[in-house]
């Protein structure tokens, strides 16, 4: 009982000492917003991080309209004891993006990504070690690595095409739910194109189980204790890198023993082994970045890379080229001067290049919904981003690539493919707008390959399959989970166009 009285005898000076608490914070994030547009009053400790999970298309809406209200292009707010910055401006963006280094920003993917995907991965190196590292990967996307890709993405995609067709005509009625059918479509052409044959069907299993306890966590507060989504996400990440350490040790043997690759860990471990026994004849150690552990965690990031995005990327042009029926002919005209059906063979590298304007729709896919909306950044030190603000160290910085997108091009809020024709060329007139695979030192790696995704995804989809949007108010809205989708999932009603689907496997 004395305790009792003790202890709330001592409540008036915590009350007072949390509200002191509460008054620094908020002084100190009026201090490093200054005069930029956003919120002027923050809730302690947790800022707008229950607005952002709850709605995250009108946090970021909103923020957007901030940095519109003003000619400087940016905003700020603060979310779980961090000050952020939202960057609307494309010129901004880009000395965000070419000043990625340890005295000034550091790429993270993601606001808590350090603690998601470790210390050790690509996006977080800089320098000579990065520039390394990215040559290495360099094998995974040669010419004649891509057209191993190629054949493989088609036997999927065909696969997948053929059970919505079935899952679509047992309920003609009712619309089915792309996003998740897209999503498990691209988690198994992932695979496949990664570590193909290493993946065991009970490996398979419990990778996917893992990557969508990860997916769940991408979206959650971060909350790194047993039971919360973030943890389960956390080591749910670990596992995967485990698993995809073990496939790389795998095709190192297979690579040894003289097979040729089958799929980019194949392509990759190639080259390492040459490294390697190079390294070795020299009496030197190891070459970085060989490690299987290490290679395990950069596959993750290629596996993330080449999942979240494309699903994205394959609602919307699912979803465009239903509101846009003349767009729509006239890839089916072109794609059936290429390739038809009843041929019974894959589209071959060549003949994807042939399917220029295909290519046009794709390109144009990416520019008018960038799946990865923001590419989140660290500010390392305090930088000069303009005349009369200076960014204070830590800020989490928020490039729009999806702002950009809306930049410069001619009317921008047109879905256009022929811009991206040879007779116009915006592609290379707005360069500097075009930002969906980023710029700079970390842009993105693998775009052909996922532009060579997306080109192939249309051109069997339209070619097989009569289509349907169930449209009602708000289905195209975007939604965030993480990358961007339509806010019903792309609901859909399909059937078959053709005589019959082709055989390719």
């Amino acid at each position: 009982m004395e305790f009792i009285w003790k202890t709330l005898s001592y409540t008036p000076y915590l009350l007072s000492l949390l509200f002191f608490l509460i008054f620094l914070e908020q002084i100190s994030y009026l201090k490093k917003k200054r005069h930029i547009p956003g919120p002027t009053f923050v809730l302690p400790f947790i800022g707008n991080a229950i607005s952002l999970v709850r709605d995250p298309t009108k946090f970021w809406d909103l923020q957007s309209s901030y940095a519109k209200s003003t000619s400087g292009g940016f905003s700020a707010n603060y979310i779980v004891g961090r000050f952020i910055l939202f960057i609307r401006s494309t010129n901004l963006s880009h000395k965000i993006f070419s000043n990625v280094r340890p005295d000034a920003f550091h790429l993270v993917g993601h606001p808590f990504g350090k603690k998601l995907f470790g210390e050790h991965n690509l996006i977080y190196m800089f320098g000579q070690d990065h520039k390394d590292l990215r040559r290495r990967i360099a094998p995974n996307f040669t010419p004649k690595a891509l057209s191993t890709y190629i054949s493989i993405q088609q036997i999927i995609i065909l696969e997948h095409l053929k059970s919505w067709v079935h899952l679509s005509s047992s309920t003609p009625m009712d619309p089915i739910p792309l996003r998740f059918l897209c999503r498990d479509m691209n988690l198994e052409t992932s695979q496949e194109v990664i570590v193909g044959p290493y993946l065991s069907k009970e490996s398979r299993q419990r990778f996917n189980k893992d990557y969508n306890f990860f997916n769940v966590g991408l979206m959650k507060l971060p909350i790194d204790f047993p039971g919360f989504a973030f943890r389960n996400a956390r080591l749910a990440v670990l596992r995967l890198v485990q698993t995809l350490s073990t496939c790389a040790e795998e095709s190192k043997s297979r690579i040894n023993a003289g097979y040729e690759p089958v799929c980019l860990i194949d392509f990759w471990m190639q080259e390492n082994l040459r490294e390697i026994a190079a390294a070795k004849h020299a009496g030197d150690e190891d070459p970085p970045h060989s490690s299987s552990k290490e290679i395990g965690g950069h596959l993750f990031d290629f596996l993330f890379a080449a999942q979240d995005a494309s699903t994205s990327s394959l609602l919307w042009a699912v979803t465009l080229l239903d509101s846009h029926p003349e767009v729509l002919a006239r890839v089916r005209e072109e794609v059936a001067e290429v390739w038809t059906p009843d041929s019974d063979t894959s589209i071959t590298t060549d003949q994807l290049r042939e399917m220029r304007y295909t290519e046009a729709v794709a390109r144009e896919v990416v520019r008018f919904r960038a799946p990865a909306t923001m590419v989140p950044h660290i500010a390392g030190e305090n930088f000069q981003l303009t005349e009369d603000y200076t960014i204070p160290k830590g800020t989490i910085v928020f490039p729009s690539v999806f702002e950009s997108s809306f930049q410069g091009f001619v009317e921008p809020d047109r879905f256009d493919p022929d811009r991206f024709m040879e007779e116009r060329q915006e592609d290379r007139v707005y360069k500097k707008n075009f930002l969906a695979f980023g710029a700079g030192a970390h842009q993105c790696v693998g775009q052909r390959y996922a532009i060579n995704h997306l080109v192939l995804f249309i051109a069997l989809f339209t070619s097989l399959i009569d289509f349907k949007r169930h449209r009602t108010d708000g289905c195209d809205d975007i939604a965030y989970v993480p990358t961007i989708c339509p806010k019903d999932d792309c609901k859909v009603f399909l059937s078959t166009r053709c005589r019959r689907f082709p055989s390719l496997s």
